[in-house]
């Protein structure tokens, strides 16, 4: 990986990325109160990135190499594993876990990708990782206010982990699309990822509302249209094409941490956009966030120029990907289908959920 500006670049867009997709929650939330579920939010948010993106991405791929086969099914295997996939898992994990127990599931994948980038290409954390992945897990812990979820079913554990398995996905996947735009692997990931989506909903894998309705958003009535333009514009066609670009100029370990943000800035919109009080524990859990990422960046840079994570890109930001929503009403956690999803705020009894 090349240092000095190229890696300030790639951590640059690398936040951008994450800030984006943790709009999801703002945008979202309008639409869960109105009645639409969780994955008809979600189906929405990606199958209208994937229209907006098609005509540049089809100019890209007009003046670039043909893909090759492996990288046609590299690009399904993401949009289904890691796009799609990760939403159905998560979906069905949330049904017999707490959100938050859920979502630290979820979120194992980053580690997942360390030991995979150990197995598979003897890449050996080193101390300083090890130490910062233990100390942004606790944090994460903090912010998700795990302490207050103890809900546990072997089910619930096992379609978390298949969620952890599509974020890994995502990563690892990414990482070796290196042969097209980043616009043209975004596009391709969320129109199989839509496309698969929409069959879920069309066979019941998933329940799909969404009553056109006006919606609350900011403190007024607006058209459902503009949270589901939000989503789609800013919460995933932005967001995953900043992040695959981020994601080539930075090594997968660091990439991969840094996703971990995301979930920093959905509490962080929800108190700006939304009015939630964040809790003492999730500030302290976010710094926490912070200082795991910055030893991961320290170890990053003591390592020699050239050195095997120097080659090997990863994206940035959490897949599909899943929606983090946040503060839909003061009411207890409702499940994905009818779900209102939010950030724990320190009153009532909610809880931050991805849907």
């Amino acid at each position: 990986m090349e240092r000095g500006a190229t890696g300030g670049a790639g951590i640059g867009l690398a936040v951008a990325s994450a800030a984006a997709f943790g709009t999801s929650g703002a945008f979202a939330g309008s639409l869960l109160k109105a009645g639409w579920t969780p994955a008809a939010a979600v189906t929405a948010r990606v199958v209208v990135a994937a229209l907006v993106l098609s005509i540049p991405a089809v100019r890209q791929l007009r003046r670039s190499p043909r893909p090759s086969a492996s990288g046609i099914r590299s690009t399904a295997t993401y949009g289904v594993v890691a796009v799609a996939g990760a939403q159905l898992c998560y979906f069905n994990a949330v049904q017999s876990l707490s959100v938050a127990v859920a979502l630290l599931l979820e979120y194992s994948g980053v580690l997942l990708v360390v030991g995979w980038l150990w197995l598979r290409q003897g890449r050996r954390p080193r101390r300083l990782t090890v130490v910062g992945a233990l100390v942004a897990v606790a944090g994460l812990g903090l912010v998700l206010d795990l302490l207050g979820s103890a809900e546990l079913d072997p089910v619930g554990v096992v379609w978390g982990l298949g969620a952890a398995v599509g974020l890994a996905t995502y990563f690892v996947l990414s990482a070796e699309a290196d042969d097209a735009p980043p616009l043209v692997v975004a596009w391709g990931g969320l129109a199989v990822g839509g496309l698969t989506l929409l069959a879920a909903g069309a066979i019941g894998a998933v329940p799909v509302r969404a009553p056109l309705v006006d919606v609350e958003l900011l403190g007024g009535r607006t058209s459902w249209l503009v949270p589901v333009l939000g989503l789609a514009l800013v919460a995933a066609a932005f967001a995953y094409v900043t992040g695959i670009a981020a994601a080539r100029r930075l090594g997968a370990t660091l990439a991969s941490f840094l996703g971990l943000t995301e979930v920093l800035f959905a509490v962080l919109f929800a108190w700006l956009l939304l009015g939630q009080v964040l809790t003492t524990g999730q500030l302290v859990g976010g710094l926490l966030v912070l200082a795991g990422v910055a030893l991961v960046r320290l170890d990053d840079l003591r390592r020699p120029a050239g050195g095997p994570e120097a080659t090997v890109p990863a994206v940035v930001a959490t897949p599909a990907r899943q929606l983090v929503v946040m503060g839909c009403g003061d009411g207890p956690d409702r499940r994905p289908d009818g779900a209102v999803l939010s950030v724990s705020a320190g009153h009532g009894g909610d809880r931050p959920v991805r849907s």
